[in-house]
């Protein structure tokens, strides 16, 4: 249902999102999300035009959020990089149809409704932050995503 370029945006600002608000190269962003380096340039220029992330180049430089993790929600990424489609009027073409959409479509366009709305309230810090043995871009307990989770509730 969602394409590649979707999924690696999402894997994005997680891992921006559980480092927040520190800056993170573009070199530490491919080894934790497994984005390979050269599509992940496009990723980060989308999400950049989006409103997602700011980018900085040079010393001292990286990819931040521009949002808190608490105010960007799973919609804003998707939005930014390929949005929802929603089904409007016919697919087809079919001018007897027009606006008014066959049982088919407007079953589709419904559950399509029903994952916007589900993204537009799903934060990345609730993502980050919700009860699981399977955090989000890890492979095993301890690493950076994990720690910064586990300090974030004690402050």
């Amino acid at each position: 249902m969602f394409s590649q370029t979707v999924e690696y945006a999402l894997r994005v600002v997680v891992h921006l999102a559980g480092h927040a608000p520190e800056a993170q190269t573009t070199d530490q962003i491919a080894k934790t999300t497994r984005v390979p380096r050269a599509y992940l340039s496009k990723v980060v220029q989308s999400l950049r035009r989006g409103g997602v992330v700011r980018s900085q180049r040079g010393s001292g430089g990286g990819v931040t959020l521009i949002k808190s993790p608490e105010e960007l929600t799973i919609l804003d990424v998707v939005n930014a990089v390929e949005p929802i489609q929603r089904i409007n009027e016919c697919p087809l073409g079919l001018a007897s149809h027009g606006v008014h959409l066959c049982p088919l479509h407007a079953r589709l366009d419904k559950a399509l409704e029903h994952v916007e709305q589900a993204f537009a309230k799903t934060t990345l810090a609730e993502v980050l932050s919700e009860p699981t043995t399977s955090i989000p871009l890890c492979d095993t307990p301890g690493t950076d995503v994990i720690s910064t989770i586990v300090e974030r509730k004690e402050e």
